[in-house]
This record gives C-alpha cells, sequence and structure tokens, in this order.
C-alpha cells in the first residue's frame, strides 16, 4: 500500500472505528508507530481535523466527514452484492480485496442509504453450497491461474476428463496458454490455447492437478475478445428427456449447461439437451432415477438398458 492509499485508509478507520492508538493503527497498516507518526502530521497539514489525546490514540473532530460517494441505493447493492459474491467464489487474495474494498464504500455512505441498502442485501443473498469445498481444494489452483493469465505465462497440469475419449483416455497432461478464467453453472473454468490439441479448449479447475506455472510466455492473439467469444459447438446429438412433475425442482437444482429447450407439460417437463456423444450425460440422467424418463436418441436408452441389466446382476 503506498502512501496516498494509506493516509485515506486511515482517515476511513478513523471515522468507521472511532479513536485509534498509533500502535493499532502500525498493526493495521503493517508499518511502524513511528510512519503512522508522520501520517498523522501528513493529515494534519492537510487540514484534516486529527485529535491527538495522550494516552487514549486519535481521532476525527466531530463532524468530519469525507465528501460521499453519489451512489443510489440500487447502484450500492449492485456493487456490495457483487462484492459478496467475489469474497464467496475467488481465491484468498480477491476475498481479502473484497471485504477491505466492501467496508470502504460502506464507512462512506451516507446513513439513510446505508440502511436501505443494508436491507436490501439482507434480503438478497447469493449462496453457493460447493464455495467452502472448493476453495480448500481448487483456491491455489486458481490463484495461479488467475496470475498466468494476467503474467501471460504458459501452464502445466494433468487433466481428468468428465468422461472417456473415443481412444479410451481420460487421463492427459496439457501445455496451455491460458487466455481468461469463467464462472460458469457453479464452477470455474479455465479458456487457454492447448498444445496438445492445436486449438482453443476449455478446461475445469475441479479437474485439474499438479499445476505448473512455466517460465514460458505467450501472447494472447490481438483478436481474441473474451465477451465476444464464442467456443466450437460441436455438439451435434439431441437429447429428449421427460422428468416428472415432482421432480422439477430437482432439475432446476440439477440442470444440464447445454440445455436447449425447455417445455413444461402436465405430465412433466420435457428437456432437450445437446451434447457430443451420449455417455456424457449418461451419469446425470441415471441420477433423476426413475423420476426421468429418455425419449431418445436410442443409442443412450440402450445404454441405460445396459447399465440396468448389470445393476440388476450385481444385486
Amino acid at each position: 500500500m503506498n502512501r496516498t492509499d494509506r493516509l485515506l485508509a486511515i482517515i476511513l478507520e478513523l471515522q468507521h472505528k472511532g479513536t485509534q492508538r498509533a500502535e493499532d493503527l502500525a498493526a493495521t497498516f503493517e508499518t511502524s508507530t513511528r510512519t503512522i507518526y508522520r501520517d498523522m502530521q501528513a493529515l494534519s497539514e492537510a487540514r484534516v481535523p486529527i485529535i491527538g489525546a495522550p494516552g487514549q490514540g486519535y481521532s476525527l473532530a466531530a463532524g468530519y466527514f469525507l465528501p460521499p460517494i453519489s451512489l443510489t441505493v440500487e447502484e450500492a447493492s449492485t456493487v456490495l452484492l457483487g462484492l459478496d459474491f467475489v469474497e464467496q467464489q475467488f481465491d484468498a487474495l480477491y476475498r481479502s480485496k473484497a471485504r477491505t474494498a466492501k467496508d470502504k464504500i460502506e464507512v462512506i455512505l451516507p446513513k439513510a442509504i446505508k440502511a436501505k441498502v443494508e436491507r436490501v442485501r439482507q434480503s438478497l443473498r447469493m449462496i453457493t453450497t460447493q464455495a467452502a469445498v472448493d476453495h480448500e481444494l481448487h483456491g491455489d489452483i486458481l490463484a495461479a491461474l488467475r496470475s498466468a493469465v494476467i503474467d501471460e505465462r504458459r501452464v502445466r497440469f494433468h487433466y481428468t476428463k468428465g468422461i472417456t475419449e473415443l481412444e479410451g483416455n481420460r487421463h492427459s497432461d496439457r501445455t496451455v496458454d491460458p487466455y481468461a478464467l469463467v464462472y460458469v453453472n457453479h464452477a470455474w473454468g479455465l479458456i487457454a490455447y492447448c498444445h496438445l490439441r492445436q486449438h482453443i479448449r476449455h478446461f475445469r479447475l475441479n479437474r485439474m492437478s499438479e499445476l505448473i506455472v512455466l517460465e514460458d510466455s505467450f501472447s494472447r492473439p490481438a483478436d481474441f475478445r473474451l465477451h465476444a467469444y464464442k467456443p466450437v459447438d460441436n455438439r451435434d446429438t439431441a437429447v429428449q428427456i421427460l422428468i416428472k412433475p415432482e421432480a422439477a425442482e430437482e432439475w432446476q437444482i440439477k440442470s444440464y449447461y447445454y440445455t436447449e429447450s425447455i417445455v413444461h407439460h402436465e405430465n412433466g417437463v420435457l428437456v432437450t439437451l445437446r451434447v457430443r456423444r451420449v455417455e456424457e450425460v449418461l451419469s446425470w440422467v441415471l441420477g433423476f432415477g426413475a423420476n426421468a424418463t429418455v425419449l431418445g436418441p436410442d443409442s443412450l436408452i440402450q445404454l441405460i438398458r445396459n447399465q440396468a441389466v448389470q445393476l440388476l446382476n450385481r444385486y
């Protein structure tokens, strides 16, 4: 933190918490008490009304406030809800920065706006049950990839696909040029140029292991724009599934990412998916048990029959 940022942060700290000792401020901003004394002198010279009480600490004169940020209730709520999401889903560095950013915004909001914003935040909440597990298992991978994307450094990792490929492999070592990180359907993914496939590919972070950031650098293509990028869609097989009404809520929880259409009928929900191979969706369909009926294609119906026979023979 540079000195200008620290001086502003000291004002916010005093405004938010009241009287603070130099030792407390030094600990908060990870500096020395001598530096805090110099900062207080600089603030006083800048006509910030700092009051120093021997044995008690420093405080701001009553009635002194920084000019409030001109945000509406909706604007402030949007910013803070976004920061709530970052605090839940990003790696440790960004979670920490989200918390400090929220503190800074909350302390300089006018009281009337702040009270209304707090009511909005108490009535709207983004909750993801996977967050704690993902942070523990994949937080280091997310942080390393974030740095590699920004610094344009090549990475290598072991990757496990969700299903076996046509050649019979699920496991492979990949060297990629990381272009961007995306958060899709409650999971982090990496968009990268894969040197094995010689094409841009998507990789789920929860299927990566043994990640190494290499010394090799790369240059992101000048025409690559994340917001305009659309992956090549080779999901040519349509799958139709009828889900019973009593499983409609479960469908919402387990909704498949490549859903083409959803049609509600009296006897259930007709869902059409697009897949590359029917094996991709097998486990997902079986997860509904007797609450789902596959209407097509025939290859998936036969695959489910085979699974049923194997289960019957096992038990």
